[in-house]
């Protein structure tokens, strides 16, 4: 018997040091983000280092379900904005231009918000932005004011170990999550608002920004997710 416990005492160990080794480089992944996003750090430094990390994530977590969920709860693809998702545009984009890259990789996803006050005026509650699909935490901001120039706002990084891309949510509100986090599809990861340079204005309604990237050469890649996005499930 205590033999046995020995052996799981050991095992819960060895499950905890696990996690906190994946959480840890979750951590650094992020601390590299906002350099990018800074512009303090060199560009082939920055990519060196973050393709680097990813060997890292990619070798210690499988996290399972592909499906996707709509990111917005209660919402579908018809409040994506434009026309067939023709609101979106890659062209000039790089992950190593931070926070000065020249391109919209994303759909806009608007919510019904008249007076521009972040609730719903159906619900007449904040709406919920959900995880697309199981993944883990990479990075992510709670910390945003009007006076800032960052374009995403409040934003969530998460990494999909299954297929291998990254999702991208920005102009949110309020974060619950933090770097290292593990998520199921569907769970609540922030709520909408309108946070960022451009969606804090008046002229902009209220709305999620949401972009998908897959992995060339070690470094994120936008690519239109629009398909995947009319194929999800509502919540």
């Amino acid at each position: 018997m205590k033999k046995l416990l020995l052996i799981f005492a050991i095992a819960l160990f060895a499950i905890s040091a696990f996690a906190q080794d994946v959480k840890s480089t979750c951590q650094k992944i992020n601390e590299l983000n906002n350099r990018v996003l800074n512009g303090t750090i060199k560009r082939a430094n920055a990519a060196k280092q973050f393709k680097t990390l990813l060997a890292q994530i990619k070798g210690s977590v499988s996290i399972g379900n592909p499906a996707w969920v709509f990111p917005l709860k209660g919402y579908k693809s018809s409040a994506i904005g434009g026309t067939n998702g023709n609101g979106y545009s890659d062209k000039g984009y790089n992950y190593l231009d931070g926070n000065k890259h020249t391109a919209h990789p994303a759909h806009d996803i608007f919510i019904n918000d008249k007076n521009q006050d972040g609730i719903d005026d159906r619900s007449l509650k904040p709406v919920d932005v959900l995880a697309v699909a199981d993944g883990i935490v990479v990075a992510c901001s709670n910390d945003w004011e009007p006076a800032s120039t960052l374009r995403g706002g409040k934003f969530i990084w998460v990494y999909h170990p299954t297929t291998g891309i990254f999702s991208y949510y920005a102009h949110n509100q309020a974060i619950f999550v933090q770097p290292g986090d593990e998520l199921k599809a569907g769970d609540k990861i922030a709520e909408v608002g309108r946070t960022g340079l451009n969606a804090y204005k008046k002229r902009s309604p209220t709305h999620l920004h949401f972009s998908a990237f897959k992995i060339v050469n070690g470094l994120p890649v936008p690519f239109n997710p629009y398909q995947q996005l009319v194929k999800s499930t509502k919540k």
